[in-house]
């Protein structure tokens, strides 16, 4: 009587266990149909999040980029824009409020999908070169050193950069444009038509190779910089900056401007180089620029040392950082709100995936 008890009671301890795990195997079987599914949310939560961070950032300092971009090439000989407050003046004097904005339709329609790219890919570059970073180490808890961020943000800066280029180029154009200019673009697809038709598809990629060159410092050194003055706050609590292991909005806004004047100081000539080039071959770019139908310095650059040659022999050293003040704060608030709004925007979708993981 007593085996039949044993018996019975192995085999519902075995029933029990096949049910258990049918029961698991019939779970993982449902997540791994869902998992496609959930990946591909987890994906576009992470692109409107980093588009959203690019869209607000940028529009809110729209003035100061299209103050910027007029400095970097307003001719030499024919100078409207002396300064960050004078040219703001003079902007809203001559074009009023609109003129502050312009172009900055364009800019975010480039900006957004730029931002989006630029986030997502950091995001997998930083989990690629972490799983590399630890099979050669040997050691699974490694984590990113600030050389491998700046790796992965010099790979997600190329990838975006390229990407949206073309947008970046009539970006451009459409910003230096005033109510005198010979030539008006209308918008974005009459620019990128009337470039296409009158210089080529390769007149959309001129001043690529400065912008390559300039976005591996410039967005590989903000995200370095951000991540690793995080990672330095958690672990050291200066000041009582730190409240359970999360920093405050303004914290983590103080780490973006860091990083933001940082990568732009180290990067900002060939900004100015990328610029200058993207105006070559537009018949009225001095006209543009100026305002008037004169021009003393034809814009014509063979290449990026031809430009850096030409630009530092006629006006010297001091232009290739031109625009740099109000270029420095645009961008310290800039880069601070995209960082934290992307944070704080994946944290209301969600999403489980953190660009310091």
């Amino acid at each position: 009587m007593a085996s039949e008890d044993v018996v019975g009671k192995t085999t519902s301890e075995s029933a029990v266990s096949t049910i258990v795990n049918l029961a698991e195997e019939a779970k993982l079987a449902s997540e791994g149909v869902k998992a496609p599914g959930h990946a591909v949310l987890s994906i576009c939560k992470s692109l409107v999040a980093g588009g959203v961070a690019g869209g607000v950032s940028r529009t809110a300092v729209a003035p100061l980029e299209r103050l910027k971009i007029l400095l970097q090439v307003q001719n030499p000989h024919s100078i409207k824009y002396n300064g960050t407050i004078q040219g703001l003046k003079y902007i809203w004097k001559t074009e009023g409020f609109r003129g502050l904005f312009k172009g900055n339709g364009t800019n975010c329609a480039r900006i957004i999908p730029n931002s989006a790219v630029k986030f997502f890919s950091y995001e997998q570059a930083s989990q690629g070169i972490l799983l590399l970073y630890r099979q050669q180490t040997g050691n699974e808890e490694a984590q990113l050193t600030p050389l491998l961020r700046l790796g992965a943000g010099a790979c997600a800066g190329i990838i975006a950069m390229s990407a949206t280029y073309p947008m970046d180029m009539v970006r451009g154009r459409l910003t230096v444009q005033t109510e005198k200019s010979p030539r008006q673009y209308r918008g974005i697809f009459h620019a990128l038509s009337t470039v296409l038709r009158e210089e080529g598809p390769r007149a959309l990629y001129r001043g690529w190779t400065p912008s390559v060159i300039g976005v591996i410092p410039y967005v590989g050194l903000n995200f370095a910089v951000y991540e690793s003055l995080k990672d330095w706050l958690i672990k050291t609590r200066p000041y009582g900056l730190v409240e359970d292991s999360e920093l405050s909005v303004t914290t983590r806004l103080a780490c973006g401007a860091v990083a933001g004047t940082v990568g732009q100081t180290i990067a900002y000539p060939l900004d100015v180089i990328r610029r200058r080039m993207q105006m070559v071959g537009w018949k009225d770019a001095a006209s543009v620029v100026t305002g008037e139908g004169r021009s003393k310095a034809a814009l014509e650059y063979t290449g990026m040392i031809d430009a850096f040659r030409k630009t530092v022999r006629h006006e010297g050293f001091g232009a290739l950082y031109k625009g740099l003040v109000p270029n420095s704060v645009k961008v310290v608030p800039s880069i601070a709100i995209a960082f934290v709004t992307y944070e704080m925007v994946k944290d209301i979708l969600g999403v489980e995936m953190r660009i310091s993981d």
